[in-house]
């Protein structure tokens, strides 16, 4: 049975959760899947790094309180995260990014990103930035180094939509893709409905855990802008760039709005779409839309995240679920390293054809 080391670059919610599916789950999974997942590093902003390539014992990094977790009191342990070295210098197969990162360029992310596949070691991240702003140019990267770069995680946490279309969707031809992207908007929309206005729906969202301390980004629209980017760019095979898609978020819409919308039978939803055209362009815009009652994203409410691809042999196909969520997110890192094993493994087991020699008679 094959074994794959993990590097986990950064320790919050969910590396911590695929730390918990690999502690308290790792024989069941090594039976269903073939293969055992073993932890060689960690870093951390606030905790330090930690290293052992004989393999991490999790329990009681995960039998302590996050906020008091500190790797320099331990064997291999330091103070400081490490990360550059850690993702260079440890033999790991994976890395695994999941840090915080900054939507306007990447960052740090991009880089972890990079330095992992130059380095030969596959990656799975959950960060937008690097897959919508740079993606394209990565995954040149790990062709060039033999290497896998997955992001699932990267539009709806574990719900597999990316998969979904490259995979399943063989013989269609996509043309447009419409999406409830972010669960903490939809919440909110939904809560303005009932009457509730906008600054006690983000406060209730914050509460929630849905809405961030700063919610502008879900507000404004901006998270969903890098969801569609990634969208277009995997399943329309667009090149878009982040001043190419409209946007235009919920905070100008008012209670009242949202109530005369719903005695219409119309619904408001923060929507992200990307359609492309017959000359082969691809237009993307994120805007509040008044949605009919008959449409597949109308009736999709609270946190959930859902997509509509528009076929043109099956019409169109919706996919729903959570788009957020520590545990739904680490499924979807879980899912790519299984990805990175179906394609590996299997490239790996392909015989060698034979070289056909062509003889020129003269």
């Amino acid at each position: 049975m094959g074994r794959y080391d993990l590097a986990l670059i950064g320790f919050g919610g969910v590396n911590r959760a695929l730390a918990e599916l690999i502690s308290q789950r790792g024989h069941r999974l090594a039976e269903d899947l073939g293969f055992t997942l073993r932890v060689v590093a960690i870093t951390d902003l606030r905790a330090g790094s930690l290293v052992d390539t004989d393999g991490i014992d999790l329990a009681p990094l995960l039998a302590a309180n996050p906020g008091e977790l500190n790797f320099a009191g331990l064997p291999g342990g330091s103070a400081d995260p490490r990360n550059a070295w850690v993702i260079r210098e440890v033999p790991a197969d994976i890395v695994v990014e999941a840090t915080f990162t900054d939507p306007a360029h990447g960052e740090p992310a991009l880089s972890h990103v990079r330095w992992a596949l130059e380095s030969g070691k596959h990656v799975c991240t959950t960060n937008k930035g690097p897959v919508a702003l740079a993606g394209r140019a990565l995954k040149q990267l790990a062709a060039e180094h033999g290497v896998s770069f997955e992001f699932e995680g990267s539009v709806l946490s574990g719900t597999p939509v990316l998969r979904t279309a490259q995979r399943l969707f063989g013989g269609l031809e996509i043309t447009d893709v419409q999406g409830i992207l972010n669960g903490t908007s939809n919440y909110i929309l939904g809560r303005l409905e009932e009457g509730v206005d906008l600054p006690a729906a983000i406060t209730e969202a914050q509460d929630l855990g849905y809405a961030e301390a700063d919610p502008t980004a879900d507000i404004e629209g901006h998270d969903v802008q890098l969801k569609v980017m990634i969208l277009a760019n995997e399943v329309l095979g667009a090149d878009l760039r982040r001043e190419d898609v409209l946007c235009e978020g919920i905070s100008a819409i008012t209670p009242h709005e949202v109530r005369d919308a719903a005695s219409k039978e119309l619904r408001w939803k923060l929507v992200g779409s990307a359609t492309r055209h017959q000359d082969g362009s691809v237009e993307a815009r994120v805007a509040p839309l008044a949605l009919p009652a008959h449409h597949p994203l109308a009736g999709i409410y609270g946190p959930v995240n859902a997509v509509s691809f528009r076929t043109d042999l099956l019409g169109t196909v919706t996919v729903s679920g959570p788009g957020a969520g520590r545990i739904e997110t680490a499924y979807a890192l879980l899912s790519d390293i299984i990805a990175i094993h179906q394609r590996h493994a299997v490239d790996a087991a392909a015989p060698t054809r034979p070289v056909l020699l062509e003889t020129h008679h003269v």
